[in-house]
């Protein structure tokens, strides 16, 4: 805790940032998972449930077990009997809103890895600024009086680039996740969209 002290003020936000950042890594990275996102046997479910044209099942389906495929199949679930462009594009929509929140707090990473090593360069400035008052009242000759600017100068860059490398990293690495998390998704929707049975003549839906 001593390097804490000596690293004066701008040590406080620097060690807020890193507890954020290691939260919501951790949070993002619970929530990242395939079996989440992707769960097999409901992917196994619904394709069955649309291969026998069982649309009222499938629909019920994926209220019982929500999930980001289940909550897009859903919307376009919603729209059958209509044509099937109509379809397609209210799974899209369906599916813009589940990016977003795939990449729901990774943003925040991406601010903390910027803002860290800017708080850690004020710091260093903080430090100068008293070594140099106190060189100009005491001029050089107390190591001691120095010392203390100089390692809160220092303490603080480090703890700034510290906070913020691991932080950027981790930010890439999720972003990359949720990104290929979604092309799954899109992948998985197209095919279930695929093996959605043709409406009916009338508007109706067919029979199951």
């Amino acid at each position: 805790m001593d390097w804490l002290v000596r690293g004066g003020i701008m040590m406080a936000p620097i060690l807020v940032f890193s507890v954020i950042a290691l939260g919501t890594f951790l949070e993002r990275l619970w929530v990242l998972r395939r079996d989440l996102i992707l769960p097999e046997e409901s992917l196994r479910e619904l394709e069955n449930f649309l291969k026998k044209k069982m649309i009222p099942e499938a629909r019920t389906y994926c209220q019982q077990h929500p999930s980001p495929l289940a909550r897009i199949l859903f919307a376009g679930l919603q729209q059958y009997g209509n044509s099937r462009d109509l379809i397609k594009e209210n799974m899209e929509e369906r599916g813009k809103a589940e990016d977003l929140e795939l990449k729901k707090y990774i943003g925040l990473l991406h601010t903390i890895a910027s803002v860290s090593p800017l708080l850690g360069l004020l710091g260093t400035v903080s430090g100068m600024i008293k070594v140099f008052g106190t060189i100009s009242v005491e001029g050089v000759g107390n190591p001691a009086s120095l010392a203390t600017g100089i390692s809160e100068a220092l303490i603080t860059t480090a703890a700034g680039l510290t906070v913020a490398i691991p932080t950027f990293l981790g930010q890439r690495y999720l972003a990359a996740r949720a990104e290929r998390f979604m092309h799954m998704l899109e992948e998985y929707a197209t095919y279930l969209l695929n093996l959605l049975p043709t409406s009916a003549p009338g508007g109706g839906e067919e029979e199951t």
